[in-house]
């Protein structure tokens, strides 16, 4: 249904509503007079009746669970109660021009004596239960939705172990001996050896293999798991420094750059240096002699 369909059903409710009330409000000014209430009491006391009820309706709609249950039970109970007096007005005549004695609603005494027990008590309930239910809805808390609920989930950093369960082992399962296998003579050693009765084939059991799930490495790998590296010379180590940094500058001319690039030591990364900035200068130097020469 569009926008204005719904204000359509909306405006006509309340017109409705209204006409009712005016119906209503008729019959209980006239029951409030013959109870003894004044003019300005007679009234407002429709209001009091019809007005707890759509107090009642709209709590109905707001409350929830054993809220809403109590709601529902002061809207049925209003109603009911406006239902009978609006009853009783009808079977009343004298109602209508006010010439019935005050309190006389029922020419029955017990009827009677309901009647305006009923017709008094509405205006005290109207307050106990009209407080109650308007405490109720201003102290409610609406239930968040299943849209409200979800949540982005933040992802924790966690441990190998915890993100992946072990796999259970499979239990193993060992052989038995078969009954039907013959036990092997024995064999003297003084005398010829006997011939040995063919055995017939059993078929064994498979074994189910043990499947471990594969573990994360928590330290330092030992040194005899390790991948082992050739050891080069004190020579051979020169020579490939050599190589690598021959294009390098002066001031890129490091330990550090060295160890890394020859992948070394920190203590020979510096023997290399030092070696490499010799022959540079030793280098240097015979350059303008040669040239002088």
């Amino acid at each position: 249904m569009n926008r204005t369909g719904k204000i359509l059903l909306v405006a006509a409710l309340v017109g409705v509503v209204g006409m009712a009330f005016r119906v209503s409000w008729n019959a209980l000014r006239d029951i409030a007079n013959a109870v003894g209430a004044d003019h300005t009491a007679a009234t407002l006391y429709p209001i009091v009746v019809d007005g707890l009820m759509a107090l009642a309706l709209v709590a109905t709609l707001v409350l929830v669970d054993r809220d809403r249950t109590f709601a529902l039970r002061v809207l049925g109970t209003y109603t009911g109660a406006s239902l009978v007096l609006n009853y009783v007005h009808g079977l009343v005549p004298e109602l209508h021009g006010r010439t019935v004695d005050w309190g006389r609603l029922a020419d029955w005494d017990p009827a009677n004596w309901a009647l305006v027990l009923l017709a008094t008590s509405l205006p005290v309930g109207s307050i106990y239960f009209g407080s109650d239910l308007v405490a109720k809805v201003l102290h409610h808390r609406p239930v968040p939705s299943a849209d409200q609920d979800e949540s982005p989930r933040v992802t924790v950093n966690r441990l190998g172990s915890d993100l992946h369960e072990s796999t259970p082992e499979a239990p193993t399962v060992e052989a038995e001996p078969s009954a039907a296998t013959p036990e092997l003579p024995a064999v003297d050693s003084t005398g010829p050896a006997p011939a040995i009765a063919s055995v017939e084939s059993t078929p064994t059991r498979a074994v189910a293999a043990v499947v471990h799930a594969p573990r994360r490495s928590t330290g330092r790998v030992p040194a005899s798991a390790r991948t082992p590296r050739p050891n080069r010379t004190a020579d051979q180590l020169l020579a490939e420094a050599r190589e690598l940094t021959a294009d390098w500058s002066d001031d890129a001319l490091t330990a550090e750059a060295i160890r890394k690039a020859v992948r070394t030591s920190s203590a020979k990364g510096r023997t290399l240096r030092d070696a490499l900035k010799a022959e540079r200068a030793e280098h240097e130097t015979d350059g303008p002699e040669e040239a002088a020469a």
